[in-house]
């Protein structure tokens, strides 16, 4: 390794902040008459995470976990997680800054909105809920490659 190489990366800084809860909402329209049917549930899973700059180096990421369950044409409940965490971040710049921030950072937070999602759905009494896992790192990986063949007008193979 060349010293500018080891140099660059004793630069190189990344450091977990603090893990915070930023927005919860829970809602079940429909009970109780819903805890008289017969459980058949359909789920819609949505996942978003968003970064910010806070201040030089600071990110804060918002990793915002929704999910809404239908038990025949009713809703059962929704239930919106918004899970943040700050994120120190030197010396790391582009595709590399941003593949931290939508992958790494994402995949510490998911646990966190992954419990208070079941947590949430138990406390309203209906059968237990988990979230399958998820890594982030990977689909950003996906969606960076399909977006590099887009821009060489290419089709990217469908998976």
């Amino acid at each position: 390794m060349t010293e500018q190489a080891a140099g660059q990366q004793a630069q190189q800084q990344f450091q977990l902040q603090r893990i915070y809860l930023k927005d919860l909402s829970y809602e079940a329209p429909k009970t109780p008459m819903m805890f008289r049917e017969q459980w058949k549930p359909e789920v819609n899973l949505d996942v978003n995470n968003s970064a910010t700059e806070i201040e030089t180096d600071l990110h804060e990421v918002v990793l915002t976990t929704t999910v809404t369950v239908k038990n025949g044409d009713a809703t059962a409940f929704i239930v919106e997680v918004a899970q943040a965490g700050l994120f120190l971040l030197k010396g790391v710049e582009g595709i590399q800054k941003e593949a931290i921030l939508k992958g790494v950072c994402a995949n510490i937070l998911f646990p966190y909105a992954r419990e208070t999602v079941s947590d949430v759905v138990s406390r309203g009494t209906f059968p237990q809920f988990l979230l399958q896992p998820i890594n982030f790192e990977a689909a950003f990986a996906e969606n960076l490659r399909k977006q590099q063949a887009e821009a060489q007008g290419e089709t990217p193979p469908a998976h």
